[in-house]
């Protein structure tokens, strides 16, 4: 007879982290403690406020369901897909699966969730720097710390100070630093009015860009499709996958927008199976993916990085985007390190 208990948890960010959504300086979670008489499996349940789709007010009421019922029902094989078998409205609760995915998989497997060489703690996967929303001033700083720090990827946050200054702040990094020794990645967070991105996509162009993630705010599809049909810089959806949850209507998205990439996270993406239709779907039409973190406790990210060197292979060469394990004072050791710009997997 399956058991389980729900642990509720808060986190608080060492110095707040701004987007053009907000700012977030404390971080709500929830863990399911699953129990079969023996063994104990753990997963997190983190959704994001006014982001996720499943988020509310009534989460904890919803969860406590969710969890009783897949504890009534039992379950066979050891693949975590058998959540979504047993209760497939959960399709529409992704950070709850997630959380029931990973503590099956912590059960049945140990801390090893998948049999890999960054689980087996043989090999690191590469990561991105990131760097929060702030001040030209700030920004410019944190840009500098993880370039010292030997990240040769970095992520800038954008969209919530003046353009102009971005834009000269990508300016001052590219005059530094050429795009053979260090790849730009932006994010606007939906942050640009549809009439003004195309412009400011063909000005950030100058500067080597990687790519830019969700450059308007998502359910637009027409518009995302124009600006990736006619934007000089790659686009990547993010905050334009939540909510797509079922497979057919994941092809037809990606067919009416054509990105050129999507960035997937397990707690608002559909869980490990809803990311693995996501990759699988986009490969289908030729777009490249990644896997981040949503701003988790060590508890999720070690089971999304582990996640994601089952999904890609032991020879990730694409930066995941992995790299929020030291964002809060009162984190779970689960024994995650970066050395360098790649993450680790350690005995504790």
């Amino acid at each position: 007879m399956m058991t389980y208990r729900i642990e509720e948890r808060v986190l608080h960010f060492k110095q707040p982290a701004g987007t053009s959504r907000g700012v977030y300086t404390i971080r709500k979670i929830w863990l399911i403690h699953l129990s079969d008489g023996q063994r104990e499996g753990v997963g997190e349940c983190a959704p994001l406020p006014d982001l996720s789709c499943d988020a509310g007010p009534d989460y904890r009421e919803a969860l406590e369901k969710v969890c009783a019922e897949f504890c009534r029902q039992g379950h066979n094989g050891d693949s975590p897909q058998c959540v979504l078998s047993m209760i497939p409205e959960l399709r529409d609760y992704p950070s709850m699966l997630f959380g029931l995915e990973t503590a099956l998989l912590n059960l049945e497997r140990g801390d090893r969730l998948f049999d890999t060489a960054f689980s087996r703690g043989e090999a690191g996967i590469p990561i991105n720097g990131l760097v929060w929303m702030g001040s030209y001033e700030e920004m410019l700083q944190r840009m500098e710390q993880k370039l010292e720090q030997g990240f040769r990827c970095v992520k800038l946050k954008i969209g919530a100070i003046d353009f102009d200054k971005e834009l000269d702040l990508v300016k001052r990094i590219r005059e530094r630093f050429s795009f053979h020794e260090v790849e730009l990645r932006l994010d606007a967070n939906g942050a640009f009015p549809f009439e003004e991105a195309l412009y400011k996509l063909e000005l950030l162009s100058q500067y080597a860009i990687h790519s830019i993630e969700q450059p308007i705010k998502a359910g637009q599809w027409a518009y995302m499709a124009e600006l990736c049909r006619e934007s000089p810089l790659p686009i990547a959806l993010d905050e334009e996958l939540i909510g797509v949850n079922d497979p057919e209507m994941k092809r037809h998205m990606l067919n009416v927008i054509k990105p050129r990439y999507i960035i997937l996270k397990p707690s608002l993406h559909g869980g490990m199976q809803g990311c693995r239709e996501w990759i699988s779907t986009a490969k289908e039409q030729g777009i490249g993916s990644w896997i981040t973190s949503a701003l988790e406790s060590n508890i999720g990210l070690n089971a999304i990085a582990q996640f994601a060197s089952g999904v890609y292979g032991d020879a990730i060469r694409m930066p995941q985007g992995l790299g929020t394990g030291q964002l809060f004072t009162d984190n779970i050791d689960m024994g995650l390190v970066i050395r360098g710009d790649r993450l680790w997997k350690v005995e504790r």
